[in-house]
């Protein structure tokens, strides 16, 4: 079932240097195998390296430039955590901006750990009513 909903679906990875390498690597596994087309969207213009654990982990190369990056060709939004990256997302106007177009579309967004900053910073986090 789930191969047939995000069949084609293309999702942006907005990340940074210093983004958590696990909290990219299973999602961006998990939405793969459900036949999605995920794609790293970063400032940084080649490749971005990753936080794994305690030190520096691996390379990824970006598929995305963030300057490139246009919110209405991105069916959902993935924000993984990382002590460093979701601060320096914050502060990046493009970034805002990419991010902005996906809230206000409606389009879903999911995020890891300390990747809801950019959600909060955005003005976009909300109660759910019970």
């Amino acid at each position: 079932m789930a191969s047939e909903t995000f069949n084609g679906l293309k999702v942006a990875i907005m990340v940074t240097d210093g983004f958590v390498q696990v909290e990219m690597i299973e999602p961006r596994r998990a939405l793969d195998e459900a036949a999605t087309d995920t794609r790293l969207v970063s400032p940084t213009v080649s490749q971005v390296n990753a936080w794994n654990f305690t030190d520096w982990g691996d390379s990824f190369a970006v598929n995305v430039p963030l300057e490139h990056g246009r919110a209405e060709e991105f069916g959902a939004l993935v924000l993984p955590g990382g002590v460093i990256d979701p601060g320096q997302l914050l502060t990046l106007r493009r970034g805002g901006c990419v991010r902005e177009s996906v809230f206000k579309a409606g389009k879903p967004v999911a995020s890891i750990c300390q990747g809801p900053w950019t959600i909060m910073e955005a003005g976009e986090a909300r109660m759910m009513g019970m």
